[in-house]
């Protein structure tokens, strides 16, 4: 992590790009203009990808740009839960149970880390950051081309450890933590 906390970094110019236009994309469901919604949550999507690589590579990572990006993650599931929910129903109310599943456990990782540390902390771990991929993956397929079972099942599996995985790392850390590969690394740190 870098020592400085500069606010007005880029990465964190893009992630807030995502919490600003929230509202916007969700108008854009509501009123129904599902083309538009596609093209708006494939930008946030692909801003979420960038922020956090930009933040790796040019060594901008902050505490305020972590939280940024989990505040502007939780808006884009949002978007897309409820999107998916009034344009694409139909083609995955057969594998509700899954989603559900995925639901809960998503709920119940945020439900921990509020109850524990008053806030969300940004973990960001290997295996969330594996799930985001393959989940922003699956919503733009969603949305520009087609229903993919596979990829469904495969994103929703992997999202569902990876939420459990965050969960135990919460339980398991005293203060909060930014920034944490996994909890593997948790777990080693603690044994040396």
């Amino acid at each position: 992590m870098a020592t400085t906390e500069r606010f007005w970094t880029f990465p964190n110019i893009l992630s807030l790009y995502r919490i600003v236009v929230f509202p916007f994309i969700l108008y854009l469901i509501f009123s129904k203009s599902e083309f538009l919604f596609s093209i708006f949550i494939t930008i946030s999507l692909v801003t979420d990808i960038l922020d956090g690589l930009i933040a790796r590579i040019f060594k901008m990572q902050t505490k305020i740009g972590a939280t940024l990006d989990s505040w502007a993650d939780t808006g884009t599931y949002i978007l897309a839960f409820v999107a998916i929910y009034l344009f694409k129903w139909n083609e995955i109310k057969g594998q509700w149970i899954i989603l559900v599943v995925f639901f809960i456990t998503w709920i119940s990782s945020y439900a921990v880390v509020l109850i524990k540390f008053n806030g969300l902390i940004g973990l960001h771990t290997y295996l969330f950051k594996i799930t985001g991929y393959l989940q922003g993956g699956f919503i733009v397929c969603l949305f520009l081309f087609d229903f993919y079972v596979w990829l469904f099942y495969l994103c929703l599996c992997i999202g569902i450890v990876a939420c459990v995985e965050e969960i135990l790392i919460i339980l398991s850390i005293k203060q909060p933590m930014s920034n944490v590969k996994g909890l593997y690394w948790i777990l080693k740190n603690k044994n040396h």
